[in-house]
């Protein structure tokens, strides 16, 4: 595995103890006993490892990848946390426990540590702390809120992520047309536009470096036609249906990115075709699509764009 890490080029994210753990247990102690008491409770129990939280699976599989390379790390993943130092010492003795390779942390008491992203390069901040993904996202920067609950990690090196296209990959003025002009005058719109791309949304840039990593795997299948089996996988899962369906395809193509597998659901539920499809982590801007998946998939609210009051 490579030791070097180059911020331009690896894929950095940043993540809240609380969208990495479980801390219903934590949280409560805070609420109802107050901070100090949860700095007691938090040292006294220093050396009881923290259960998996919504983005664990990901996290793993995401630093797993990082065999891919002898010359460089591909993905660094920093621990982002409101806790003082000394709190957050259980939290990364839990790292350790579950042995995840996560060695860089910035602990900031009380504070929101979101604003470290730019001189990391960080692509992603992930948090189940609302307010700070908010205050990111109005900064620029990319960010999401973990929703729901953990799901069980069956422990094998597939990486499977899902994005909506509108507000998530895409900005949202496909959706501001909607919104305005109803279905009608957007599928004209969308029609007259479909060989025009939309602007890139907060999560294009995550994807760009997903795409990187893919392009390692192809070269490893090239070498290893027969052998080699591929573990990262892209999907769009998106409320869009023919004829918008291709504006969505030419816009992540003028990009210069690319998926695996697009579903255009034309407005049907996403949550029973993300049971189907079992991605490690889902990727919404609208919460109501993000809490009909959360009962069985990891899922994540970017609250981007005018429907989210950004």
């Amino acid at each position: 595995m490579g030791d070097t890490l180059d911020l331009e080029r690896a894929l950095v994210i940043g993540v809240a103890s609380s969208a990495l753990f479980d801390l219903a247990e934590s949280d409560a102690v805070f609420r109802e006993q107050g901070e100090e008491r949860y700095r007691e409770y938090q040292r006294e129990h220093l050396d009881d490892v923290l259960e998996p939280g919504v983005a664990f699976p990901f996290i793993r599989r995401l630093l797993a990848l990082n065999d891919l390379s002898d010359r460089e790390r591909l993905v660094e993943v920093v621990i982002l946390s409101r806790n003082d130092p000394e709190t957050g010492m259980r939290v990364m003795r839990s790292v350790a426990r579950h042995g995840l390779d996560i060695t860089r942390a910035i602990f900031m008491q009380g504070r929101a540590p979101y604003r470290f992203m730019e001189p990391l390069r960080m692509s992603l901040f992930l948090s189940a702390n609302e307010a700070d993904v908010r205050e990111a996202i109005s900064l620029g920067f990319a960010a999401g809120h973990v929703v729901g609950r953990a799901v069980p990690d069956d422990g094998d090196a597939d990486l499977r992520i899902a994005f909506d296209f509108d507000g998530v990959l895409a900005d949202d003025s496909a959706e501001r047309v909607y919104q305005s002009e109803g279905l009608d005058g957007y599928q004209e719109s969308e029609s007259a536009l479909a060989d025009v791309p939309l602007s890139r949304g907060p999560m294009a840039d995550f994807l760009e470096k997903i795409n990187r990593i893919q392009r390692i795997e192809e070269s490893n299948s090239a070498g290893d036609p027969q052998g080699y089996r591929r573990r990262v996988h892209v999907a769009v899962v998106t409320a869009r249906s023919a004829p918008a369906h291709e504006r969505a395809i030419n816009s992540i193509r003028g990009w210069g990115l690319r998926v695996n597998d697009a579903f255009f659901l034309g407005g049907l539920p996403k949550g029973p075709m993300l049971e189907v499809l079992q991605p490690h982590i889902f990727f919404d801007d609208q919460r109501r699509h993000v809490d009909g998946a959360s009962s069985s998939t990891p899922s994540v609210h970017i609250p981007f764009g005018e429907l989210n009051g950004q």
